[in-house]
């Protein structure tokens, strides 16, 4: 949310600069993400001098152009090559002097340059006032007052406007602090805490009266539930035009487009007050009636930006006699708003109710500045004051005159909220006491009326627009934002318990092995645990009656919770990889949800996602393509690290892997890794293979209890290797010539490893040649050449016998 800083001050005299401002507003939990400079017009008219043209001749080179001389106020006028036609001897002008930065329409910067044009010299440029950015015509340059002093800025002479935009970060329970009015109440309550008492500036309405009741429209609201209030007015013989300099700059200055006089001043009374409102052209309300009302389901219904939306049955409308006119709280209508021919208007300021705003607005995907507000929850008593604010400005700035009595259908008032405080819960949640004048001095600073104080606490009303405020809980944050987090003194002492927790402990395993992933350079992602249902159709895995779908989802993409952690996942690769950060290892620890029968269920995973080299280029080693033996082997040292060894592997059942294998021990899956399918990759613009490796967390924690950690004497005599090159069938893997190892002997044979993969060239067809290492050890003994001859012979038989291997 945008906050302009010289609107705020319309409400609050405070002069303090932004930046210290902002740090207020951030103490008071309005946090200010970001200040940014505005200018009612861009570059601030730097470099720009009011000038005299003293002479003016006729190019010599050039039919069109003008050779003129002009004082600036410097000790030596300018010679100046101008086009314009209207250009003479004793006019003011406004003049761009050289290394002036201008702007054009578009916002591009270009800088005023010495040069010649058409063999004469110009040292600057007299402006137009499009190049200025003070207007739209180009057809001359400006011709100022000629009573204008030479040699001023004319930054002074057109009153521009520097502000400073706050960029509110606004939390969702804030919905008191959506317009400027709302932001100064918290700062006029911050500042009397820091000893700093203004008072809050309301726009006065004592002009406001009624001129002829000339245009009497009827209002009939049939759904009470969902409008509680409904205002309006009518305002005739308008004159509908761009709106006046001023107020197109407040409305730009917080990133608005000035559209009319008329829609202007209702956008800047809702970003004023608080409060939307709607004008609609009374010419077009049929026999003078609005109804608010829901309509058939299916009823055909055209907005504001063309598009045809087919209406729900729960959607509030806002309706003439006839038709509907506009989405209530949400949308205008096409046909009934305010155009250039429009001469009357009915204004409309209400109350809707906040959940049935936010449901239309989600089942239509708009979102609006009035509808961001109505689902929040407005102030439900003042939107007679709103309009009569909006009424008063538009007889101003549009003319015409208020043409009817207020409208306003209140039937049940909203109440204010009784609570009741208690200093002993305060002190307690806060870590402190607070002295109770300080206490009720915060409360009643924020429109908190006391009702009765006594030894033990406060009786309270709350006003009914703070309507995240209804708990004694809630009332001790309101009272500690403002006394001020920092002002909470630290204790000298620190109370801790021992926990007496197994090793085993999920969060315990997660962090090893997140530390370890980490130290391979893989880096951990947390993604949303709402995703698309549209990602259902990438897997026949996934069960679209297993989703658990949001009763009020935040958008299409985020309706149901995740079945699989891998398309979040690909989402995050592919935000990298647009960004030119191709090569990614990425890692989440997250749930998985499923809907089922009886019940829902949740499961624990662990993702690896690796894509593009393995390593970074540099200028002193090849980059390595990562490959499916790098994930390979990032998968069994994050199970080796919980101590799960001795694994089956079998080809990967999961049918987003086109290429990959399942681990799992006992009946248990532990993983499933493998280089994605191209076809799922496809869906999400990713080009490059990426490996996946979805690791069954709840099995493997399990499974990690179950393992018995062995001590083991580091053997006193020393270990040999000897290697084999064999010639096998293509058919033969290292798997099999493991376990014949490891069969022909248990006791001295260490490790079995396979270090070279030759095929092609000088080998028979179907044949290929493995470099296998085998590593022996006495661990009570050093081994001699015989018995290490014995056990080489014997495995080179049995390879022979079982393999069909030669000895190369």
């Amino acid at each position: 949310m945008k906050i302009s800083y010289n609107w705020l001050k319309q409400f609050i005299n405070i002069d303090w600069d932004a930046e210290k401002t902002g740090e207020l507003l951030t103490d008071l939990g309005l946090e200010i993400e970001g200040i940014e400079r505005y200018e009612s017009v861009k570059g601030g008219l730097h470099g720009i001098i009011i000038g005299e043209v003293l002479t003016c001749e006729q190019h010599p080179n050039a039919d069109r152009l003008k050779v003129t001389t002009v004082n600036i106020g410097a000790d030596t006028p300018l010679q100046i090559v101008c086009g314009a036609p209207n250009v003479a001897a004793g006019q003011k002008v406004p003049v761009a002097t050289i290394g002036t930065t201008l702007y054009t329409a578009e916002g591009e910067a270009w800088k005023i340059k010495k040069g010649k044009i058409r063999g004469e010299e110009s040292h600057g440029m007299i402006c137009a006032e499009d190049e200025l950015g003070l207007g739209e015509s180009h057809d001359g340059i400006m011709v100022l007052d000629p009573k204008l002093k030479v040699g001023i800025p004319a930054a002074q002479v057109f009153n521009i406007e520097n502000d400073a935009i706050f960029e509110i970060g606004l939390t969702p329970n804030r919905a008191d602090a959506m317009s400027h009015y709302g932001v100064a109440r918290d700062l006029k309550a911050g500042l009397l805490q820091q000893e700093i008492p203004l008072e809050l500036i309301t726009p006065s309405l004592s002009a406001y009266h009624v001129d002829a009741r000339s245009l009497k429209i009827d209002v009939d609201v049939q759904d009470k539930e969902k409008c509680p209030r409904y205002s309006g007015v009518t305002i005739s013989d308008v004159t509908v035009e761009p709106s006046p300099s001023w107020l197109q700059s407040r409305l730009k200055s917080i990133g608005l487009s000035p559209i009319n006089n008329i829609v202007d001043i209702t956008n800047y009374v809702l970003h004023e007050l608080g409060q939307p409102l709607h004008a609609f052209d009374a010419h077009k309300i049929s026999k003078n009636k609005v109804v608010v009302k829901t309509c058939a389901p299916g009823t055909k219904f055209t907005t504001l930006d063309g598009v045809v939306r087919e209406l729900y049955e729960d959607d509030l409308m806002i309706c003439d006699d006839e038709k509907p006119m506009c989405i209530a709280g949400v949308f205008g209508g096409i046909d009934s708003g305010v155009t250039e021919n429009t001469h009357n208007i009915f204004l409309e300021s209400a109350y809707f109710d906040p959940v049935s705003i936010r449901k239309t607005a989600k089942r239509h995907g708009l979102n609006t500045d009035a509808s961001f507000r109505f689902e929040r929850g407005i102030d439900p008593n003042i939107t007679e004051f709103a309009l009569k604010r909006a009424a008063l400005l538009i007889t101003e700035i549009a003319g015409g005159e208020i043409s009817s009595d207020i409208s306003d259908s209140y039937p049940i008032k909203i109440e204010d909220f009784q609570v009741r405080l208690s200093f002993d819960n305060a002190k307690k949640l806060i870590g402190e006491e607070i002295p109770r004048e300080t206490i009720k001095s915060i409360l009643t600073s924020l429109d908190i009326k006391v009702n009765n104080v006594t030894e033990t606490g406060l009786g309270l009303t709350v006003p009914a627009y703070r309507n995240d405020v209804q708990r004694e809980a809630d009332i001790i944050e309101e009272i500690l934002r403002v006394y001020g987090y920092n002002n909470v003194g630290t204790t000298e002492k620190l109370n801790a318990s021992i926990s007496n927790s197994s090793r085993f402990e999920d969060y315990k395993l997660q962090n090893v092995i997140g530390n370890q992933l980490a130290s391979q350079g893989f880096f951990e992602i947390m993604a949303n645990s709402l995703t698309s249902p549209k990602y259902m159709a990438l897997s026949n895995d996934l069960n679209e009656d297993h989703n658990v779908k949001m009763l009020n989802p935040l958008s299409n993409d985020l309706e149901v919770m995740r079945q699989s952690l891998l398309f979040s996942g690909l989402e995050a690769l592919a935000h990298n990889i647009n960004r030119k950060r191709s090569d990614l290892k990425l890692f989440e620890f997250g749930k998985t949800y499923h809907q089922y029968a009886e019940n829902r269920a949740e499961h624990k995973h662990l993702s690896l996602f690796v894509t593009g080299n393995k390593n970074e280029e540099r200028w002193n080693s090849q980059t390595q393509p990562s490959d499916f033996f790098f994930l390979k082997g990032t998968v069994e040292s994050t199970l080796e690290r919980l101590g799960l060894k001795r694994l089956k592997s079998a080809p990967t059942k999961s049918d987003v892997i086109s290429e990959g294998v399942s681990l799992s021990l006992g009946k248990k899956t532990m993983v499933d890794f493998g280089l994605v399918k191209k076809s799922v990759l496809k869906h999400f613009g990713i080009s490059q293979n990426v490996l996946y490796a979805d690791f069954n967390w709840d099995n493997v924690l399990e499974m990690a209890q179950h393992n018995k950690i062995k001590f083991n004497a580091i053997p006193k005599y020393p270990e040999v290797r000897r290697d084999f090159a064999l010639l096998l069938n293509n058919s033969v893997s290292f798997e099999d010539i493991h376990t014949i190892a490891k069969q022909t002997e248990k006791q001295l044979l260490k490790n079995v490893n396979l270090f070279d993969v030759y095929e092609g060239k000088n080998l028979p067809a179907g044949k290929k040649s493995y470099a296998v290492s085998f590593t022996l050890q006495d661990e009570n003994k050093t081994l001699t050449d015989k018995q290490i001859d014995k056990l080489m012979s014997k495995l080179q038989s049995n390879f022979e016998s079982k393999l069909g291997a030669e000895l190369r």
